[in-house]
């Protein structure tokens, strides 16, 4: 019987093939069968030049490091004196390396991780000489390419956050964790079973290219442990309309008596409407109907090439206001409320802007989860915009007809690829392991097709030219300005986010023109909005001062608060509600088609 791997304290008897035979064999399987991925992903699209490939970032990638390195050499002095420091440091690691070998454990660390990187969670990375002259070394490389990046002198403020953007690419994959004879798990692991994991890893990434489109989808999670319908997006309601683009849902109420005015959740169509409906237990969506709010929800379509010509107005029209004449025919009411998440909020602040500017009262107050109508802080995904990148996807998106969810979720995993992409890598093709079930991860895989025509016209309008924020964008024959809307906007920035900064949603915020309530939570894109009050997880901030200030005057005089912010908007939302009303049960006026979540939702991509 195999004997469980040593642990992890330093001791080399952790690392020792128990049978070389075996181990030989499992090597040779895995070369055999990483033949045959090869073969496989160099008729794959990743391995070519396209929009938001891989092979298209290692090319941009290497022309910005070029670009920096021809800076660096301008100023040979102070590239030499930065090399200089930067050999002392290796020298320092190296005979500290050395002392420990030869039974000195009074060696303090030259450098250390910071808190909370995972990376380097493992014992031996700190008690085993070897695998901690890696880890250091990598710090200490890493810290001194940052700093000298910062110091460079010669690049406008997009060429630096570009080269900010491939340094950071470039540093997280050149971390030791990511290779297999400098991760002591890794090492531990392969030896103890005599190269198994690694067989099982590239069984894992066969598997994975054989279920991806267009670019390669990294397992982030055991996608068999989910369902939608069966155990994601199952508050109770029902399908109460549809059309080309749209299933709109109502859901039952869990009070017996509701707010007056109904609310329309309106999600981003770049992905699924059930991140705000996972479990029970972190359902945005449930949570508004407990508060005794009568909740509709759109639930987009995943389009074919049938629907390439549908267009932002389109989405407009057969969608938001679409599903608002719906709710005021199905409720009674003149009026509702809307609450738009992400590229949702930015088309539902158009719309606004457009019924404004028509003297259209039909909304009573407008709720923005982390929603950018003004794109000159937009991030990182600046950088995927201009006008060449722009005219290749277009091209591409022309010949099909929608541009494939793989793509931007390709765009969103290499923000972050410390957290969202090398950690899987690690796991599924080093350790030969399954990922671990979440449901949030699942969410993220779960990627929906986008129409040309409207993809077009969001990154073209809003991210490259920035119409709506200069009030020269025109729906419908119409010009529409932000500054006309002005009902009640309760406005919410995340603190961490990497896709709708919050400075940018700060910004935007601004250029409404009525009463703004501006709230920041803790943490990012997603986990700063799906934060149920029973977690206790993150913070979020509160100030009466007005938005005319930067974010950092306005962070400098605001309240913290622990805890999800969701009843802090619920108060404010029951302010803008009406009176309460008896429950209202789905589909009671205008009939039901289907249980919620719907057949649109589950359309896989």
């Amino acid at each position: 019987m195999k004997k469980p791997p040593a642990a992890p304290n330093g001791d080399v008897s952790a690392y020792t093939i128990e049978d070389p035979e075996e181990f030989a064999r499992n090597m040779l399987q895995m070369l055999e069968q990483g033949g045959r991925v090869l073969s496989q992903y160099l008729d794959r699209a990743d391995s070519k030049p396209g929009p938001y490939s891989t092979a298209s970032e290692i090319v941009e990638a290497g022309k910005t490091v070029n670009e920096v390195f021809a800076l660096w050499a301008s100023d040979p002095a102070k590239l030499a004196e930065a090399q200089t420091e930067l050999f002392r440091s290796y020298a320092v690691i190296w005979n500290n390396a050395l002392r420990r070998m030869l039974g000195d454990n009074e060696v303090e660390p030259y450098v250390e991780p910071e808190k909370g990187d995972n990376r380097f969670a493992d014992p031996d990375w700190s008690e085993n000489p070897y695998f901690d002259f890696w880890k250091q070394s990598y710090l200490i490389t890493s810290k001194w390419a940052e700093d000298l990046l910062a110091g460079t002198q010669g690049l406008d403020e997009r060429e630096r956050q570009r080269a900010e953007y491939h340094f950071r690419q470039l540093i997280s994959a050149m971390s030791p964790s990511n290779f297999p004879m400098t991760n002591p798990e890794v090492v531990r692991e392969t030896f103890s079973s005599n190269a198994k994991n690694l067989v099982r890893g590239m069984d894992n990434l066969f598997h994975d290219m054989e279920r991806s489109g267009d670019l390669l989808k990294i397992s982030q999670t055991d996608l068999a442990a989910f369902e939608v319908g069966r155990n994601l997006a199952t508050t109770p309601g029902k399908v109460v309309f549809q059309n080309d683009i749209m299933q709109l849902l109502q859901y039952a109420p869990s009070t017996p008596q509701v707010r007056q005015i109904p609310l329309l959740v309106v999600p981003p169509w770049i992905n699924k409407f059930y991140i705000l409906d996972l479990t029970p237990a972190k359902s945005f969506i449930k949570f508004a109907v407990d508060q005794g709010f009568t909740v509709f929800v759109i639930s987009w379509v995943n389009p074919d090439r049938s629907l390439a010509e549908k267009d932002f107005q389109d989405y407009m029209h057969e969608g938001v206001l679409t599903a608002a004449d719906v709710i005021r025919r199905e409720t009674g009411e003149e009026r509702i409320n809307g609450l738009g998440y992400c590229v949702g909020g930015t088309l539902l602040a158009t719309t606004l802007a457009y019924l404004s500017t028509r003297g259209e009262d039909i909304f009573a107050s407008a709720t923005f989860l982390t929603t950018q109508v003004d794109f000159t802080k937009a991030g990182d995904l600046l950088l995927f915009i201009d006008d060449a990148q722009l005219k290749s996807l277009e091209e591409m998106m022309a010949e099909r007809g929608y541009l494939d969810g793989s793509r931007m979720a390709n765009v969103f995993n290499m923000m972050r690829p410390k957290d969202l992409v090398w950690p899987y890598v690690v796991n599924n093709y080093l350790l030969g392991k399954q990922p671990f079930p979440f449901d949030l991860l699942y969410w993220n895989q779960d990627s929906t097709r986008m129409p040309a025509a409207n993809h077009r016209f969001y990154l073209r309008e809003f991210y490259h030219q920035n119409r709506l924020a200069r009030g020269e964008m025109e729906i419908s024959g119409t010009q529409v300005c932000l500054s006309d809307i002005r009902i009640p906007v309760f406005d919410l920035g995340t603190k961490e986010d990497h896709i709708a900064p919050a400075q940018s949603v700060f910004i935007g915020a601004k250029l409404l023109g009525g009463p703004v309530e501006f709230v920041l939570a803790g943490s990012g894109h997603i986990a700063g909005v799906v934060n149920p009050p029973e977690k206790v997880k993150y913070q979020y901030w509160t100030s009466k001062r007005p938005t005319d200030e930067t974010l950092d005057e306005w962070v400098s005089s605001a309240t913290e608060h622990t805890g999800s912010w969701w009843p802090y908007w619920t108060e404010w939302l029951t302010r803008h509600s009406g009176e309460e009303v008896p429950a209202r049960e789905p589909g009671a006026n205008l009939g039901a088609i289907e249980d919620a979540p719907g057949s649109y939702v589950k359309v896989r991509a």
